[in-house]
């Protein structure tokens, strides 16, 4: 069995159905960080690329039409549930596409891949540095690395503000390990350089980018997608149905300062990391 068995588990089941379900949803969340991403990385007519932890395949793509009918995308995901998403979407919009259910520390990839991108998808590996090893042996000699992750909890408030106004209604648990797979699991630059130049990357460059998600159209859609998806809906997957309410309101009271013409825009803060192979 992989190490991220755990996480293979997850994206398998319920949270990964649910994150299936809403790839509306989630696409306008990580809209204008998806296309700082896909910029920053510069997918070129006629590369080879690799889509890790692809999901519902929308940057996957956004990639093939930057290669052209001249290159190759593969798009590359543990679970199921997104992935039967993502071919429909590729199938109806006539993309060029290719999809592999598989754990991306562990697969042979074929070489001679140009770029190795990744919106949100390298944070879960039980072991991150075998992980980018064996994402390094994917790369020709002057391929390259880009992807972007989150920054810590504190500095994206669209996660770490309902978490901490949720508290008083979730069961108890212990304080989550910052070092252990999941969304923050990279927020430290240093820990993701070290984890590279283990992996065999070379001049690794990780710059900060802040911009904004966008996580409901209202705060009733924004305080149910908390419940639904990210940070919080694991939390709070053991409440009761007294609490659920509680938590609700509590998120709706935190998410108001957010309001916009364009829906609950709170702050994002993440990394955008390059590296040459």
């Amino acid at each position: 069995m992989s190490g991220n068995a755990d996480q293979i588990e997850f994206w398998n089941g319920r949270g990964g159905q649910k994150w299936a379900d809403q790839q509306d949803v989630t696409d306008r969340m990580l809209g204008k960080i998806g296309e700082a991403a896909l910029t920053f990385a510069a997918a070129k007519p006629g590369e080879k690329v690799i889509d890790i932890g692809c999901g519902t395949g929308t940057t996957t793509m956004a990639l093939a039409d930057s290669v052209g009918a001249s290159g190759q995308v593969t798009g590359v995901d543990v679970s199921k549930p997104m992935l039967g998403t993502a071919r429909e979407r590729a199938a109806k919009a006539g993309k060029s596409v290719a999809f592999v259910e598989a754990d991306a520390s562990v697969f042979p990839f074929s070489t001679e891949i140009d770029l190795v991108f990744s919106r949100f998808g390298v944070m879960f590996f039980d072991q991150p540095a075998k992980a980018f090893e064996n994402i390094h042996r994917a790369l020709k000699p002057t391929g390259r690395l880009a992807f972007v992750c989150w920054r810590a909890p504190q500095q994206n408030p669209w996660a770490f503000e309902p978490l901490v106004a949720a508290k008083p209604f979730l069961p108890p648990s212990d304080p989550p390990d910052p070092l252990a797979p999941g969304p923050f699991a990279f927020a430290d630059e240093n820990r993701i350089k070290l984890i590279l130049t283990e992996a065999g990357f070379r001049n690794i460059r990780v710059t900060p980018l802040d911009t904004t998600t966008n996580i409901g159209g209202s705060l009733d859609a924004a305080a149910k997608q908390m419940l639904e998806i990210g940070p919080l809906a694991r939390a709070a997957a053991e409440a009761d149905d007294a609490a659920k309410p509680k938590i609700v309101e509590a998120v709706r009271a935190v998410l108001g300062k957010y309001q916009t013409p364009e829906g609950i825009t709170p702050p994002a803060g993440c990394w955008l990391v390059a590296a040459n192979a």
